[in-house]
């Protein structure tokens, strides 16, 4: 595959109107299980034209170079990169497309955790078409969109509080926390220092590990 031109799945008609996104970005190195979403997506005319990106890196340079593109379907498992950090990667800059994540896990912590990273939704591979269809109407119309999960033993915390811890659990650095949630460093410190504080430890792992023991991750 072309370093800068990801593979192409165009409709085979010219585009009309009723088209939900007209063209969409797949991040995800499996290239068939790429080519079968590719395929849905035109057939259930969720979009005209979708484009496959097998690492992020390549993602985040077609992106830059002026890509034209409405959404990113991001599978979180790409090989050799990590997970959430690239949610902040890939979704930065003004005008950056939604961020749809796609995975294999569908735990309650990985939902919560991608939402707090900045995906506008959230779709299981396990998932059915309805769902697909579901989830992608609702980006289109400016809703986050995830499954219901299960609700976390209830904490003190703020919902700030709560974004930081999550991706302070997936091993974020600080700079890291400030990009997915537009915080500034201060800000995340600050929080940092409050659960620090509500938890009664010392450090980073600390806080994590005592966080899981009381149920809030």
């Amino acid at each position: 595959m072309n370093r800068i031109t990801p593979e192409r799945w165009p409709s085979p008609a010219p585009p009309p109107t009723d088209w939900l996104f007209a063209r969409v970005m797949l991040v995800d190195d499996h290239a068939l299980f790429a080519q079968a979403l590719a395929d849905l997506l035109v057939h259930e005319r969720l979009a005209c034209d979708v484009v496959r990106a097998g690492s992020a890196e390549v993602a985040a340079e077609y992106l830059q170079q002026g890509g034209d593109i409405d959404l990113v379907l991001l599978d979180l498992t790409l090989q050799g990169e990590a997970g959430y950090d690239l949610l902040p990667r890939l979704g930065a800059g003004a005008g950056a497309p939604p961020m749809v994540v796609i995975s294999s896990s569908e735990d309650a912590a990985t939902m919560r955790t991608a939402r707090a990273a900045g995906a506008r939704g959230f779709l299981a591979k396990s998932a059915g078409r309805g769902a697909l269809v579901r989830m992608l109407r609702a980006v289109h119309s400016g809703q986050d969109c995830f499954p219901a999960v299960d609700v976390p033993v209830e904490s003190p915390l703020t919902p700030r509080q709560r974004d930081v811890l999550l991706l302070l659990a997936q091993g974020f650095p600080n700079k890291r926390i400030c990009q997915c949630l537009s915080l500034t460093e201060h800000t995340v410190k600050t929080h940092l220092k409050a659960l620090f504080t509500q938890l009664g430890v010392h450090n980073r792992t600390e806080c994590v590990t005592r966080a899981r023991s009381l149920g809030w991750l």
